[in-house]
């Protein structure tokens, strides 16, 4: 099983940055990979950052440049790094796993079957 706790959302005003944190816990000798998605009120939820056990990455479009994933497997601790942050970067952002296919990045929600709760960010003037 997978546990994954989101912390370090907020409100900031644009070009500002942010640090979001999730903290994991999950068996012992188990790989993962994981990702951030995000979801505004009326939209579908979609993928921001995703990367494998072996710390290979891959971002969104919207994010490429912006954004910075990374993972401290020592700590059991992803992070979501966030600059230059625009007024439609506001969504709840929600930390997610997957067990199977652990060497592969997606963006894709449904394959990841392990959720956050997810920790609210709002950018605005």
């Amino acid at each position: 099983q997978v546990q994954l706790v989101e912390s370090g959302g907020g409100s900031v005003q644009p070009g500002e940055s942010l640090r979001l944190s999730c903290e994991v816990s999950v068996d012992t000798g188990s790989r993962i990979a994981m990702g951030w998605f995000r979801q505004a009120p009326g939209k579908e939820r979609e993928g921001v950052a995703s990367i494998n056990d072996w710390s290979v990455t891959e971002y969104a479009d919207f994010v490429k440049g912006r954004f910075v994933i990374s993972r401290d497997i020592a700590k059991r601790t992803l992070t979501l790094q966030m600059a230059s942050l625009k007024p439609e970067d506001t969504a709840m952002y929600y930390c997610a796993a997957k067990v199977v296919g652990w060497w592969t990045t997606s963006l894709r929600p449904r394959e990841y079957p392990y959720w956050g709760q997810g920790t609210q960010v709002t950018v605005s003037s």
